[in-house]
């Protein structure tokens, strides 16, 4: 089989390689083998393949695969599996090893995909819906019940755009920061009824402390980071928290700069890594969300573009183009009948 693969962290350009491996083993008792057809690109993937900025980078005795989510149709079928079944289409979320044609998946963590989502959509139906069914508990449990209102940082991107979908639902005072005039052109033409702010210009500062108004954010959504953070936590009323799930930023701030002591600031981070330890009962309840979410608006699930799985290259060089709406896909073709 085909996989992308590491042996250590540094530029993807650079460690990534495409390699001819052997296929998996039959799968043991509840585990399924899925022939993986579409894979998305992950800001998260690219992080385990080049490490965190300024942190060691590692090296690994057994080449790694990037990836933890995708779709494609089950081959085999492990003892004791009920409800699957070869040639069953299917999503899985968190399976690392995605960037290959075969993974081994525990059967718990691969779902079903509807009858008429298409196969780019079920690529992506399940990260991005249970991150924002995250971030959304982590504003709620922020906010305490009140209604002060929220800022995003990187409200352009895939992510951003679900949060800015999920404030005109629930009725969240919103306000976007985006880092390009023309990204937040399009961004209010998808958004009118949002204050969207380009950090491209001169008076950003100004222009979203007006859009809060009165003592400050209650909460920062902030996917970018670095250098911008000070900035951001100035935007905060006192008491105010900043959530953090994104390092697309460049930079750094210093702790001891943010006057978080004496203006009694949160700072926390999310991360979707984390959604395994919620209770069966309640990830059953977030799949089904992000199932329906993929049958009843699939618009929300962009794609930017599709690449062949061996030209991994100029796909993640498009996944982190300036201004792309939507996510990246790998694909491998579909079996032969």
């Amino acid at each position: 089989m085909h996989t992308i693969a590491y042996d250590r962290q540094g530029d993807a350009a650079q460690v990534l390689s495409l390699r001819e491996e052997p296929a998996p083993p039959a799968p043991a008792a509840g585990q399924v083998v899925v022939r993986v057809l579409s894979r998305p690109i992950h800001p998260g993937d690219l992080i385990a393949v080049e490490g965190l900025g300024g942190g060691p980078l590692q090296r690994y005795a057994v080449p790694r695969s990037p990836g933890v989510e995708g779709a494609g149709v089950i081959e085999a079928v492990g003892e004791g599996v009920e409800g699957s079944r070869a040639g069953q289409r299917v999503a899985f979320f968190p399976v690392p090893g995605a960037w290959s044609d075969l993974v081994t998946a525990p059967a718990e963590l691969v779902v079903p995909v509807p009858e008429g989502v298409s196969a780019e959509t079920a690529a992506l139906m399940l990260v991005n819906p249970l991150t924002l069914l995250t971030l959304l508990r982590a504003v709620g449990d922020a906010r305490h019940g009140e209604g002060g209102p929220v800022v995003q940082t990187a409200a352009g991107s895939s992510m951003g755009r679900l949060v800015g979908a999920a404030a005109l639902m629930h009725g969240f005072p919103l306000v976007n920061l985006v880092r390009s005039a023309a990204g937040a052109q399009a961004l209010r033409e998808r958004f009118p009824g949002l204050p969207t702010i380009s950090t491209a210009d001169p008076d950003w500062r100004t222009q979203a402390r007006d859009a809060i108004g009165g003592r400050g954010a209650q909460v920062v959504l902030d996917a970018v980071g670095g250098s911008l953070t000070g900035d951001l936590v100035a935007l905060l009323a006192d008491s105010g928290t900043l959530i953090t799930y994104g390092g697309l930023g460049s930079g750094s701030t210093p702790v001891e700069s943010l006057g978080l002591v004496p203006r009694e600031l949160t700072v926390r981070g999310v991360s979707v890594g984390r959604w395994l330890t919620r209770t069966p009962e309640q990830r059953a309840e977030d799949v089904a969300f992000a199932t329906r979410m993929a049958e009843t608006a699939p618009e929300l699930l962009e794609v930017a573009a599709t690449y062949d799985l061996a030209d991994f290259a100029e796909a993640i060089a498009h996944a982190r183009r300036p201004g792309k709406s939507g996510t990246v896909l790998l694909t491998s073709p579909a079996p032969r009948e």
